[in-house]
């Protein structure tokens, strides 16, 4: 009698996948629907496919869409730097601001986007804490360094670190981005940084 050695192949590797490792997965997974296509076109089971899971092990973490994409964003959303301290002020805003493109255009930042520009003002009320706390505190933080780094080198005006101007620089960047399709090339930054934030922040001998 001849015994088979035959045995049933192991089941892939992506459905034996647990906690925290499918987790990312999913999460992952969501990050990739929302920058290829938008808010409006991600769905729980295309999230599902593209982690290679079942679509119940998704709900049964994140009951609804909005829960999954909040995770997802906090999840994705790369950690805040030290602001960049390279001499001047205008070459520290410069770099500041190359480094809120690369954000912006990663694969994160056009998950963030898509979500900003595409869900309506009841959605978007989900996200406001983790954009807020994850991306607008944040970048502000760093230019008030950059800024009260330049009135200490009596480049900038003492009164020039407040809210208004250092709102300036994200809400030009995420408005052009927006309504101008801008992609802030070098040049953009430049004129931006030379013909609005240095006007803006030049103090009374400069």
């Amino acid at each position: 009698m001849v015994t088979s050695h035959w045995t049933a192949a192991p089941a892939p590797a992506s459905l034996r996948r647990r906690g925290a490792v499918l987790e990312r997965a999913i999460l992952d997974a969501a990050l990739d629907q929302l920058s290829t296509v938008g808010w409006n076109g991600l769905t729980m089971e295309g999230v599902a496919a593209g982690a290679q899971t079942g679509k119940a092990a998704v709900y049964r973490r994140w009951p609804s869409k909005e829960d999954l994409v909040a995770d997802a964003l906090q999840a994705g959303l790369p950690p805040i730097e030290e602001a960049p301290d390279l001499g001047s002020v205008r070459e520290d805003l410069l770099e500041l601001c190359r480094r809120t493109r690369e954000g912006m255009f990663s694969r994160p930042g056009f998950a963030l986007r898509a979500v900003i520009h595409e869900c309506d003002p009841a959605q978007a009320e989900r996200f406001h804490g983790v954009i807020f706390e994850g991306v607008v505190e944040p970048t502000i933080k760093l230019l008030r360094e950059v800024v009260t780094r330049g009135i200490e080198r009596g480049e900038v005006r003492p009164d020039a670190a407040n809210g208004y101007v250092l709102d300036a620089i994200p809400a030009m960047m995420m408005y052009r981005s927006k309504l101008c399709a801008s992609e802030w090339d070098d040049r953009d930054l430049e004129e931006m940084i030379d013909q609005l934030m240095l006007p803006l922040l030049r103090s009374a001998k400069g």
